[in-house]
């Protein structure tokens, strides 16, 4: 193996498993302004333990470890197809190892590469530069937020805000709409980045390079600077919270850049960040190509709990004004309707994954296994195989409103009782719990060693012909804590917060910069 793909894969692993000081920060941040007792206050103790965690395991901190981009300058001269090559097989060799989920997969027919290699997979981007050493920036941004990106083409009409006109005004509406429109789905509180101008293709990418700003710089631009400080501020007064749960942060961060356009083009490209904002970069020697320097702070010197803080979900639970319930997996009828939004509930026994693949082909045919009573969980597990069998690396929740279409029939066709994901579903869903006697329950996204450590065995597996994300995970957990979200009463935490943050949302219609 030559240096530079050590160095590579060294920057993957980084990336994958250790949150840089920066994000750190201002997640500690975070957990100072909002109530440990509250949803949101419980959330944020357990992503805080999963940084640690996922650093101390050296596991990926989040189960889907995105789509790898990599941002490569290099002195004239560099051999950059020998650069791109040696990349690959990082990339190939960290999947191996566990450091990155398989989540290459073929537009076409579906089939997971399993080594996370493909056309357009990795996204490597390199620009030459007149200087000795080689820089490499690497961003993991994982499918859940990237699904909530957005890019708006102005003047345009927008809920709650009406119209955004062509001016920096107009940029200011779309941007907390973008905001308001991610919720709990791209696993808030969030970070964006903000492209202005360009075409449809350049947009996209400057907001992406905003991400590798670090947290804590100031806009040269003083119009942007002020733009960034607005948004937010503002995005906070939503009240969306983290995980959608409701709160007082939202976003964490926003950065603004700015391109030229054509006249007859006006874009606004927002790039959502999830909280597990994995972003790294070394400095190489340009001769030896070994590491000079990290780019970024490295994460270990900033610790996310005081040891007194060091509790539990279900012991921080055992302390907030709400009820907590120990069930064991399957469930009755009588065990989901007495739930009600926002209890906290422990589950025992086993479990069932299922994501998008699944639950299409579980429309029109039979299930392998009995599901009655069952819980299915949204997720698409890092896993390792070994003499032993097949151990779970990462297993947070993923996106679960891709399930909408089937969830409820699916549902009522196997008995099931309880879905577990994050982000909250739709009213087909939140009917048939209601008349089928369901529950959701929202899980806490990206807290992918968090959930790991509940999983005590791999029982067995179906479909594995979907890749392994997209497989029939059976799963024995003990103490898999989440939080009802929507109940069989009718009740949607996630209705409540979407209708009440546009509302908050209407007060800032009125123009600010002009």
């Amino acid at each position: 193996m030559s240096t530079f793909e050590e160095s590579m894969y060294k920057l993957i692993v980084e990336t994958s498993t250790n949150l840089p000081a920066d994000v750190r920060r201002t997640i500690a941040a975070a957990r100072e302004a909002e109530d440990r007792a509250t949803r949101a206050g419980l959330s944020l103790t357990t992503i805080a333990q999963n940084i640690e965690m996922a650093e101390s395991n050296v596991s990926p901190i989040c189960q889907d470890t995105g789509m790898p981009t990599f941002v490569v300058h290099t002195p004239v001269g560099a051999n950059q197809i020998m650069m791109k090559k040696e990349i690959k097989n990082a990339i190939a060799r960290a999947t191996k190892d566990g450091k990155l989920r398989t989540n290459s997969v073929d537009s076409l027919t579906g089939t997971n590469t399993g080594d996370n290699l493909g056309p357009g997979t990795p996204v490597i981007h390199f620009e030459q530069w007149e200087r000795d050493e080689v820089d490499v920036r690497l961003i993991l941004k994982g499918g859940g937020c990237e699904n909530k990106n957005i890019q708006y083409s102005l003047p345009c009409e927008l809920e709650a805000l009406g119209k955004a006109g062509r001016d920096l005004d107009g940029i200011r509406k779309c941007v907390l709409h973008a905001v308001y429109q991610a919720q709990g789905q791209g696993c808030s509180a969030g970070f964006i980045g903000v492209g202005i101008g360009g075409d449809r293709t350049t947009g996209y990418e400057l907001a992406k390079q905003q991400l590798f700003r670090p947290v804590d710089d100031v806009n040269p631009v003083p119009e942007l600077r002020q733009l960034e400080d607005y948004i937010l501020d503002k995005a906070n007064q939503l009240g969306i919270g983290t995980m959608g749960f409701g709160g007082n942060v939202t976003l964490l961060g926003c950065k603004v850049g700015v391109n030229n356009r054509l006249p007859a083009s006006f874009f606004v490209s927002v790039a959502y960040n999830c909280w597990a904002y994995r972003r790294q970069g070394v400095v190489l020697d340009g001769t030896t190509h070994e590491i000079k320097s990290w780019v970024y702070e490295g994460g270990s010197s900033v610790r996310m709990n005081a040891a007194s803080e060091d509790k539990s979900f279900e012991e921080a639970a055992e302390e907030a004004p709400r009820k907590e319930i120990v069930l064991q997996m399957p469930l009755s009828e009588e065990d989901v309707r007495s739930l009600k939004v926002g209890d906290v509930v422990i589950l025992n026994g086993e479990m069932h994954t299922g994501r998008d693949a699944l639950h299409k082909h579980l429309i029109d045919h039979d299930s392998p296994i009995d599901l009655s009573g069952g819980v299915i969980y949204h997720c698409g597990p890092v896993m390792l195989k070994d003499e032993a069998g097949w151990h779970v690396k990462g297993a947070g929740p993923t996106t679960s409103i891709r399930e909408e279409p089937y969830q409820g029939d699916i549902m009522k066709k196997f008995g099931l009782r309880a879905v577990i994901g994050k982000g909250g579903m739709g009213p087909k869903t939140l009917a048939a719990l209601q008349e089928h006697g369901g529950v959701y329950l929202n899980a806490v996204g990206g807290a992918a060693q968090y959930y790991a450590e509940c999983i005590k065995r791999v029982n067995g597996v179906d479909f594995m012909e979907f890749g392994i994300p997209e497989a029939m995970w059976h799963l024995d957990v003990e103490g898999f804590a989440a939080i009802v979200t929507m109940d069989s009463h009718g009740n949607s935490l996630h209705a409540d917060v979407d209708k009440d943050s546009k509302a908050k949302l209407a007060q800032f219609k009125d123009p600010v910069f002009v």
